[in-house]
């Protein structure tokens, strides 16, 4: 259920509505838009008796969602949703450009990176601290060593960063470090760490689970987005087919969807779709075609001493490529022609 309030409500008229949201017994959730502000509910079984609601002063109308992820859905919100990551704005026609290695490896490695893809034009850095490996043998990754590792590259740099928590254990240590905090594909229906990200103050970087559909996608993304953080960013990765050519299926067509049926910004991670990096350019061009608000790839400065998914990783100078030709695609899309990161 959706409350769109007048363009002239009050403050005082809107704490009013929420007030009687909850007396009700539901949870309202406040949504500023451009023109009006409206007002999403959540926590009904059934139907919701309209009537005591559409009498309510500054009440413009009562509008049934009938799409389950009603916070998620343009249906609730019509605008796009941009987050905005210490000035990088991610949505609404900005490009971001993310990348960085799989793993954070050393403090000179990771400072050489950084710099690298800075001047190639990346607009936040990501790495791994904590690693979720199939292999119990493979390197999980340096902790909270390698946490400290990225904030010292932000202090360096300015480049914003994103890593990845595992669980709820390490959430908070996490959160405290990086500017978007990642969950991975395996992560997904954690629900236990989805709420946990519904509290946090950081926005969430939300990957797609490799057998999961686009509608328990934005399901998992509801359960971030019903505890309060709306600052969500919805990160493709592929998915699990009978294909073996490719690590994953990059499911391209989920992008222009997407797009359509949430408000929340859309990013395409070609690097684990991949598997191999001499595909990750085309990918990466095919995903801002389709509409994607940015991609993640993953770039090393050399890729075959790389500790973590070495072959899937870009060199410095893929990168730099990448880049202008994503400039390229930008330019020649009439509704996009925003500089990455602007």
């Amino acid at each position: 259920m959706l409350i769109v309030m007048h363009k002239d409500a009050t403050p005082l008229q809107v704490a009013r509505v929420c007030e009687t949201i909850k007396a009700m017994g539901f949870s309202p959730h406040t949504i500023p838009g451009a023109q009006r502000v409206a007002i999403g509910i959540t926590g009904n079984k059934g139907a919701v008796d309209t009537g005591r609601l559409e009498g309510l002063a500054g009440v413009l109308n009562v509008i049934p969602v009938t799409q389950p992820y009603k916070l998620a859905s343009r249906e609730t919100k019509p605008e796009d949703t941009v987050v905005d990551v210490k000035g990088v704005k991610i949505g609404g026609g900005s490009i971001a450009i993310i990348a960085g290695p799989c793993a954070v490896e050393t403090a000179r490695r990771t400072m050489t990176i950084a710099r690298a893809v800075q001047r190639s034009g990346a607009t936040i850095m990501r790495g791994g601290a904590f690693k979720p490996r199939t292999s119990p043998y493979a390197f999980q990754g340096l902790g909270e060593t390698g946490l400290k590792i990225l904030k010292k590259v932000r202090r360096a740099t300015g480049l914003p960063v994103v890593s990845e928590a595992l669980d709820t254990d390490n959430f908070n240590l996490v959160e405290s470090y990086v500017d978007i905090v990642q969950i991975g594909a395996r992560n997904m229906q954690n629900y236990s760490l989805l709420k946990k990200a519904g509290k946090s103050s950081k926005p969430v970087m939300l990957k797609r689970g490799i057998s999961s559909t686009i509608h328990e996608f934005l399901l998992a993304a509801e359960y971030i987005v019903s505890e309060g953080n709306y600052q969500v960013i919805l990160c493709e990765r592929g998915i699990r087919t009978f294909s073996d050519h490719t690590r994953y299926t990059l499911d391209i067509s989920s992008i222009p969807e997407l797009k359509r049926i949430t408000h929340l910004p859309v990013i395409v991670d070609p690097s684990h779709a991949a598997g191999k990096r001499d595909i990750v350019i085309p990918l990466a061009k095919a995903a801002i075609a389709a509409g994607a608000d940015g991609v993640m790839v993953e770039v090393h400065d050399r890729p075959e001493e790389a500790l973590s998914d070495g072959p899937q990783s870009l060199t410095l100078g893929m990168f730099r490529e990448m880049v202008r030709e994503l400039k390229a695609i930008i330019r020649a899309q009439p509704r996009r022609r925003r500089r990455p990161g602007s």
